[in-house]
C-alpha cells in the first residue's frame, strides 16, 4: 500500500470471548461489533442433557402456567406494622435468640463485613450485649441462631437483618390470608443494612420502633390497609422500576398516608416527624415493593414440576435461587463483585460482593428487568438509556409470560415480563440482570456506589440438573407433590 493511500476501514464481528473484541478495537479504522454468545449450558454435558429433556416438556409448561396463575392471583395489601416478634412466630420464641439476614443460609465465620456489622447492631439494639466487642463474641459463640429472612416469609435489603423488636411491614393477600414481611427502610447514610451500628443508627431504630411503627400501624389498621400493586403500576409510568428507583412509589404511598396520619390521635409534632422522615427518603417504598414481590412469588411456589424461579437472594458471599418445583432448596454459587459507578475514592477493591434480598424484585420481573421504565436510573447505576431498554428486552428471552398489571410506557405500554425459567437461562446462557447498590466490604462505611450485575449461571445449571433428575427417575412422579 502506498503512503498516499488511506487505510481501508474494516468491520469486525466478534462472537464469544469479548477479549478478542478489545484487541480488535485497538486496530486503526476498525469498527468492531461484539456478540455476547456462549455455548449452550456453558458446554456442560450433564446440564445439556437435562435441559434438552426439559425444554418442550408439556408437563413442565402446564406446571408453570399453574405457578404463574398463583402469582397473578395474589393481591398484596399492606395491612399493618408489627414488632417482628409478633409478626414472625419464630422470632417470638423466648427460648431462642434468633436474627434474620438476607440471602441463603450462612454461618457467622463466613459472613461479609456489612452483614456482621448489621448483626452486631441488632444485638446491641436488642440489648443482648453492651459493646460491639461483646456483641461480636456473643454472635460467634453459637448462642444466637441465624436464619434467612426468606425462611420466615420475609425479605430485607442489603444485610437484611431483622431482630425481634424491630417493626416490620405486614403484607397480606386477602383471598388466601398468606402474608409476607419486611423491615422498614432507614433511609440513606449510616444505616444498619450497610453494617453501621453507632448511636445514630441505634437511636433511629429506636425511634422507628417507638413512634414510626405505631403511627403506621394505627393508620393502616384504621383505614383497611393500602393496596400495593396499584402504586407499583403507577410508579412504572412515572419513572420508577421499584427496586433502585422508588421516588414516585414513595410519593404515591405518602399521598395515601397524609390525610389518615393528620387525623390520627397523635400530637402534631409526631405527625410532622413521621411525614418528614418518609418524605425525605425516596427509598422508603423499596421494602414494601420487596414484600409485595415476595408474597406474589410465594403464590407461585410449591408447584411440582414447575421450572419458574421463585427467589433470587444474596448474602455477600453466595448467590442463591429457589425454584417452584424444587421446594425450599437453595441452589448457590459465589456472589460476584458489581460493576458500576463508585463514589469518589472507592473502587471494586473496596466492594462487598452482591448482597441483599432486593433481587426479589427482579425475580418478579421488575427492577433490572423493567429498567426501560426508569431511564433516569442509568445515572445511578451506570450505562445508557439504550442499555436500559436493551436489558428489559433481553430478559424476555428467559421468561415465559407477562404481567398484565404492569406496563412500560417507553415500550409502547408493553407488559413487563414474568416467570424466569431455569431451562431458558441454562439453554441460552442469558443471565437475569440485577441493578443494585454496592456496600463497602467493611462494616459501617455504607454504600459506595451502585451498578449492574447478573445472577451466576451455576445456580441455574444446578437447578436444571435437579429438575432433570426428578423427571428421569422411573420410581418417582415429578408431579406428585401438589
Amino acid at each position: 500500500m502506498s503512503e498516499s493511500m488511506e487505510p481501508r476501514r474494516v468491520t469486525v464481528f466478534n462472537v464469544g470471548l469479548e477479549e478478542f473484541a478489545r484487541v480488535a478495537r485497538t486496530a486503526p479504522n476498525a469498527r468492531v461489533h461484539h456478540v455476547d454468545w456462549r455455548p449452550p449450558v456453558d458446554g456442560d454435558p450433564r446440564t445439556s442433557e437435562a435441559v434438552s429433556r426439559l425444554i418442550g416438556d408439556s408437563r413442565i409448561d402446564a406446571a408453570n402456567a399453574v405457578a404463574l396463575a398463583g402469582f397473578l392471583a395474589t393481591d398484596p395489601v399492606v395491612v399493618d406494622v408489627q414488632p417482628a416478634r409478633t409478626a414472625l412466630e419464630r422470632l417470638g420464641d423466648p427460648s431462642t435468640r434468633r436474627l434474620l439476614h438476607a440471602g441463603p443460609p450462612l454461618a457467622w465465620e463466613s459472613m461479609c463485613g456489612p452483614m456482621r456489622g448489621a448483626l452486631i447492631g441488632a444485638a446491641l439494639f436488642e440489648r443482648w450485649a453492651d459493646t460491639p466487642d461483646s456483641a461480636s463474641t456473643l454472635l460467634a459463640s453459637g448462642s444466637v441462631a441465624f436464619e434467612p429472612c426468606h425462611h420466615l416469609d420475609a425479605v430485607g435489603p442489603m444485610a437484611g437483618v431483622i431482630s425481634p423488636s424491630m417493626p416490620v411491614w405486614v403484607v397480606e393477600d386477602a383471598a388466601t390470608g398468606r402474608r409476607s414481611f419486611s423491615n422498614l427502610n432507614e433511609g440513606l447514610g449510616k444505616v444498619l443494612r450497610f453494617g453501621a451500628y453507632d448511636t445514630t443508627v441505634l437511636d433511629r431504630l429506636q425511634w422507628m420502633t417507638d413512634e414510626l411503627g405505631p403511627v403506621l400501624s394505627a393508620v393502616l389498621t384504621a383505614n383497611g390497609g393500602v393496596a400495593l400493586r396499584t402504586i407499583m403500576a403507577q410508579a412504572l409510568h412515572m419513572g420508577d422500576e421499584v427496586h433502585n428507583r422508588n421516588a414516585a412509589a414513595t410519593g404515591q404511598f405518602l399521598k395515601r398516608l397524609v390525610g389518615p396520619i393528620a387525623e390520627s390521635p397523635y400530637p402534631g409534632e409526631v405527625h410532622a416527624r413521621v411525614l418528614r422522615f418518609i418524605g425525605a427518603n425516596d427509598h422508603f417504598f423499596l421494602n414494601l415493593s420487596m414484600a409485595a414481590c415476595k408474597l406474589q412469588l410465594d403464590g407461585a411456589s410449591g408447584v411440582a414440576g414447575s421450572s419458574i424461579v421463585t427467589a433470587m437472594a444474596r448474602n455477600g458471599v453466595n448467590f442463591g435461587i429457589r425454584v417452584s418445583g424444587l421446594g425450599d432448596t437453595w441452589f448457590e454459587a459465589p456472589a460476584s463483585v458489581i460493576e458500576g459507578l463508585y463514589f469518589a475514592g472507592y473502587g471494586p477493591q473496596d466492594a462487598t460482593p452482591d448482597l441483599g434480598d432486593s433481587s426479589i424484585t427482579e425475580t418478579a420481573g421488575l427492577g433490572g428487568f423493567a429498567m426501560a421504565a426508569a431511564p433516569a436510573i442509568v445515572g445511578f447505576v451506570g450505562g445508557t438509556v439504550a442499555d436500559a431498554l436493551n436489558y428489559t428486552t433481553r430478559m424476555r428471552q428467559i421468561t415465559v409470560s407477562e404481567n398484565p398489571t404492569f406496563t412500560i410506557p417507553s415500550l409502547g405500554f408493553q407488559n413487563t415480563c414474568l416467570g424466569i425459567d431455569i431451562r431458558l437461562v441454562a439453554d441460552t446462557g442469558i443471565l437475569p440482570v440485577i441493578n443494585t447498590g454496592i456496600a463497602h466490604r467493611d462494616a459501617g462505611i455504607g454504600q459506595i456506589g451502585a451498578g449492574i450485575t447478573s445472577a451466576p449461571f451455576a445456580c441455574f445449571a444446578q437447578a436444571s440438573r435437579a429438575l432433570g433428575d426428578r423427571f428421569s427417575n422411573p420410581f418417582s412422579n415429578p408431579l406428585s407433590e401438589r
